[in-house]
């Protein structure tokens, strides 16, 4: 039907017949003359029709907004002075010879030009419409590139793209499963997979070698921005491959995607332990663009009277430490309550400061509400180990250790956004070494990662001290966005049992939930580890998007619901009943 996109037209087509389709971005009428932008996937070109153009020229006046084109036309250069630089298309223009209207269209809901400010439960609500909207194909199309870019990397290297089940059964990997009820299994269910983490892992007991996934997984848990109920995985898995191995291939196909696409140059990946990436930044996907560290003075703060630091100082599961903002004495006080309110979502109960105004006087040169609570030799330590200079500005940060870590790393984050300290545009780390297992509130313990990473010790070592295990685990940062996670598994009967033992999974359970697992590693199970990549992530941050909702074609609101098909909705009595179920109604509350 068309023999060129109309986004695809450059001065290379000057002269040339071309047919194109599309729908009309604007029309304008300018007496005897009809300009229409005539919008597809690829982008926008102007089409001219004069009355010469007879009943062309007449139907040409006849369509809207948003109605469906057939235009058969030339080429032709624009005069200098209507030339539009903005535009990709803007040297040339087309003169059209034929029109065909292929469909009508009512007023659209909302306008489809990067100026319209609508909600965004209208646009998901029209998403079909919202998609239209040039800023919406770009990421969609550049989504795509990503993907292909991936797998052509991973062919390359000998991987092989397998499916995996979507219908599987419920396993414990941190979040609620999405139940399906079988009508062939009475009071059964399967589960929508959370990973395709066991399959993956039976394909290597299976010689498979290398494998990869386009991978749908479905997690039923609370939603943010970078989250979705169903959202795309890059799953890696490889056979007889270490830890260094497993990085070299995810990190060659992430620089290979950013080299393709945005034609940047990651350069160096970084190896930071975990232990050190939440001693300095408060957090294990550190945004390193921030020259902002948070600096310990809980030896510092042991012999104060101030409770609100002492007290934590002798805790030990408290943490006291300081984040030194160069030049942030200018920060008012308005916007330090303002950060005082934020720090309060991750649980800090405040937010003590120090202005330094001259670091030579420790009377009258510092500035802050709790500096008579401590002595004149504790300031000087506290300017000496943050190396403040006067102008800066230094928060503190005292309670439990995670609530002071997730507070102090999320505010070191929103400084550097608010006071624009970025120092690069990518940078990209390699977290490594994390901990095995982190303390349950009831004194248990649960896996950091998933109970299938391999301990970097002996199960006998394992059993002995837990809490001081380390994983062969490692994620892949980038700008402060954790992109992909993967470790090494376990691949032996007794390590995989003596994991099982510390988290509580008894004999029974374990073979009840995992018996195919434990039986696969019986039969020659070979080393192998793997990573997995959120796509949805990736695409976001490449493309600079406030939220993956942006960079899926049909999303979820954050209340997991679709604004467009009206889902989740009630089965009729017929389908419960065809699957023995049956809905109890809510008692109300009088």
């Amino acid at each position: 039907m068309r023999t060129i996109y109309c986004g695809a037209l450059t001065s290379k087509n000057i002269n040339q017949e071309i047919t194109i389709c599309g729908w009309v971005h604007r029309r304008r009428d300018h007496g005897g003359v009809i300009f229409i932008d005539l919008r597809d996937r690829e982008g926008i070109v102007q089409v001219v029709f004069d009355s010469d153009g007879g009943e062309h020229f007449s139907s040409a006046d006849t369509v809207r907004s948003e109605y469906v084109l057939k235009v058969k036309g030339k080429v032709r250069a624009r005069s200098s002075e209507t030339v539009n630089s903005e535009m990709p298309t803007g040297e040339i223009e087309v003169y059209g010879l034929e029109l065909e209207i292929l469909n009508a269209s009512e007023t659209p809901p909302f306008p489809l030009d990067e100026h319209s400010k609508v909600g965004e439960d209208v646009r998901l609500k029209y998403r079909y419409m919202d998609l239209r909207r040039p800023e919406m194909l770009k990421n969609l199309l550049f989504r795509s590139k990503v993907t292909a870019t991936m797998r052509n990397h991973l062919d390359g290297k000998g991987f092989l793209d397998i499916e995996t089940p979507i219908l599987t059964r419920a396993t414990p990997e941190g979040a609620r499963d999405y139940l399906v009820p079988s009508r062939t299994h009475v009071g059964k269910f399967f589960a929508l997979p959370q990973s395709p983490q066991l399959f993956k892992q039976l394909l290597m007991v299976a010689g498979v070698d290398k494998y990869y996934q386009i991978a749908k997984c479905f997690r039923d848990e609370d939603l943010r921005a970078d989250r979705q109920p169903e959202f795309t995985q890059i799953d890696i898995e490889g056979s007889f491959i270490s830890e260094e191995e497993v990085m070299e291939v995810s990190e060659g196909m992430i620089r290979s995607v950013f080299q393709e696409l945005l034609g940047a140059d990651l350069g160096d990946f970084p190896r930071m332990p975990y232990s050190e990436a939440m001693i300095r930044y408060g957090s294990d996907k550190p945004d390193l663009r921030i020259p902002l560290e948070l600096v310990e003075i809980k030896d510092l703060m042991i012999g104060v009277e101030f409770k609100v630091f002492s007290g934590p100082a002798k805790d030990p599961k408290g943490r006291v430490t300081a984040l030194r903002v160069p030049g942030g004495s200018t920060i008012s006080r308005k916007q330090i309550d303002d950060y005082t309110s934020f720090v309060g979502i991750y649980g800090a109960r405040g937010l003590a400061y120090i202005k330094v105004n001259n670091k030579d006087d420790l009377e009258e040169g510092l500035q802050s509400p709790i500096v008579k609570f401590l002595p004149s030799e504790v300031r000087a330590a506290i300017l000496e180990r943050t190396e403040a200079e006067n102008g800066d500005l230094i928060f503190f940060g005292a309670d439990k250790e995670k609530i002071v870590s997730d507070a102090l790393g999320a505010l070191r984050c929103k400084l550097g956004e608010d006071l624009d300290l970025y120092t690069c545009g990518w940078a990209p780390l390699w977290v490594v070494d994390f901990p095995m297992f982190e303390e349950t509130e009831e004194g248990g313990w649960t896996s950091l990662h998933h109970p299938f990473t391999r301990p970097s010790c002996t199960p006998q070592e394992l059993a002995s001290n837990p809490g001081e295990a380390l994983s062969a685990a490692y994620d892949m940062v980038i700008n402060g966005t954790e992109l992909g996670g993967g470790s090494i598994r376990i691949h032996n009967l007794e390590m995989q049992k003596s994991v099982f033992d510390i988290l509580g999974i008894n004999d029974k359970d374990a073979q009840e939930k995992f018996g195919f697992l434990l039986e696969a590693l019986s039969y020659g199970c070979p080393p192998h580890g793997g990573l997995a990549f959120g796509l949805d992530r990736l695409v976001m941050l490449m493309t600079g998007s406030d939220s993956i909702r942006d960079v899926i074609a049909f999303p979820k609101t954050q209340t997991a619901a679709c604004l467009l098909t009206d889902a989740p909705g009630y089965a009729d009595v017929k389908q419960l009943r065809e699957m023995n179920i049956q809905l109890k109604e809510k008692k109300k509350v009088v």
